[in-house]
């Protein structure tokens, strides 16, 4: 166990001293994204979502041409012998090794932290959470909370709540560069699948912004999470 192990990492430090080699010479930061987690009753939430979620971030990030984004089954290998899991904790001296491993210098994590539908066609029904009382959706929110790791120094360099919102008219921002497939698949064009995507792009956008663009758009990602916190100190609702 202990060899295959040990043949594994050094597999994996070699290509990623290739891949940092890249990096450093475009200046565009080097990141993985790890399985996301959930915090809610979603019902469309089942069995390896979690990476899937991670999966179309990570295409989100690698078709902005911003970032190099670390391949999936690497980080997943690292994670899983670092005992880390979906929980995206790094203790101290850990984060060094993931970074020396798969070549990334930051580790994204995203917690699905909340999750609602509003239906309409039956006179109001209504589920929270994931959690339906009847009706046919016709709107969604999701929030996501993201946390940017340094494997370095293993400290969060970046973290912010980003939401996406869905009506029967379609995604409420940006343009979704990637698709849904596995578990997911059946979940496209549904409210759920439309607040997915919205959630994915804000991210990807607030990600770029905070690491690759730095200018004034950081002021208006602050503006957004002040209009945030001011909105959750009353009851969620969808607008």
């Amino acid at each position: 166990m202990k060899m295959r192990v040990s043949v594994l990492a050094a597999a994996l430090i070699g290509v990623a001293a290739a891949g940092s080699a890249v990096a450093a010479g475009d200046g565009r930061p080097t990141v993985g994204v790890a399985e996301f987690t959930n915090q809610t009753a979603a019902g469309w939430w089942s069995g390896g979502v979690g990476w899937e979620l991670s999966g179309m971030l990570s295409n989100e990030l690698s078709s902005s041409g911003s970032f190099h984004v670390v391949e999936r089954q690497k980080l997943q290998n690292v994670l899983e012998e670092q005992n880390l899991g979906a929980s995206g904790r790094v203790a101290a001296g850990t984060g060094a090794k993931i970074g020396k491993i798969t070549g990334a210098q930051y580790l994204i994590t995203g917690t699905v932290s909340a999750y609602q539908e509003n239906t309409s066609s039956t006179g109001g029904a209504f589920s929270f959470h994931g959690i339906g009382l009847g009706g046919k959706s016709a709107e969604a929110y999701m929030a996501i909370d993201l946390r940017v790791i340094n494997t370095t120094t293993g400290d969060i360099d970046f973290s912010r709540t980003v939401e996406g919102r869905s009506k029967s008219s379609g995604v409420s921002v940006g343009v979704y560069r990637g698709g849904f497939g596995g578990s997911l698949a059946h979940e496209e064009n549904t409210p759920a699948g439309k607040a997915i995507r919205a959630a994915l792009v804000e991210a990807s956008e607030y990600l770029e912004c905070v690491m690759v663009k730095k200018d004034n758009c950081i002021a208006e990602y602050n503006a957004k999470e002040q209009k945030r916190r001011e909105s959750d100190k009353k009851a969620l609702k969808l607008d």
